[in-house]
């Protein structure tokens, strides 16, 4: 299965797309890109209904999630709206929800060689500012990319160029780009080299953002 392939190009998906029925039930997916069948280099949006279970199972390739509403459940805690986590390869968990909720999702990106495990709440975490109308909150940066989230103030210019790639995600709020609106569970994908400002709309914006992450060509898992 093959979603968004061409990382040379800018593409976006928006909440209006459909859901797709996992073949997991009560699970639903919007497939923002994709290279693989069910073991797949991934980047989705997945809602799970409430009392939602999952068995054990081990993220080979990692696993970087967000959560965008509901609370996400394991045995390592429960993870409500606003949390940040990065399973890396080789670890294992149990999920479930039984409230039911609303991931951003990204899996197989990880260096394989990555041990690190992260898990930020970040409605508790301290916002920087940075540029004009712009404040940060780093969540993840190595050699191979740079994660952050950030806040907009209204009618904000952001400079999005992409030197090696980027993706945007709204989490609140809305911007404009190359004339295309984008509001809450809308994703933007730059291809390297890519130059893009984004105006902030009249309430600002609240975005995930992941820089440097396609220098290299992105490939199906090798299992």
């Amino acid at each position: 299965m093959n979603v968004n392939v061409n990382f040379d190009e800018r593409v976006s998906v928006h909440a209006d797309t459909p859901w797709v029925a996992s073949p997991m039930a009560g699970v639903e997916r919007r497939m923002l890109d994709r290279i693989g069948d069910e073991v797949a280099r991934a980047t989705t949006i997945v809602r799970f209904a409430p009392g939602s279970a999952f068995s054990p199972h081990v993220h080979t390739g990692g696993e970087e999630f967000l959560v965008l509403d509901g609370v996400f459940q394991d045995e390592h805690g429960d993870f409500p709206t606003g949390s940040y986590i990065r399973n890396p390869p080789q670890s294992s968990h149990t999920p479930a929800t039984a409230p039911g909720c609303t991931i951003f999702v990204k899996l197989w990106q990880f260096d394989l060689a990555d041990r690190t495990h992260v898990r930020i709440d970040t409605n508790k975490a301290r916002y920087l500012p940075t540029t004009d109308g712009v404040k940060t909150l780093p969540l993840f940066q190595d050699e191979h990319e740079d994660v952050v989230m950030e806040v907009w103030d209204a009618g904000a210019e952001v400079d999005l160029s992409a030197h090696a790639g980027m993706e945007v995600l709204v989490l609140s709020g809305s911007f404009v780009e190359n004339d295309e609106e984008f509001a809450p569970q809308s994703w933007l994908r730059l291809p390297n080299g890519a130059r893009a400002t984004a105006l902030a709309g009249p309430e600002g914006a609240k975005v995930w953002i992941k820089r440097d992450h396609l220098k290299t060509p992105p490939q199906a898992p090798v299992v």
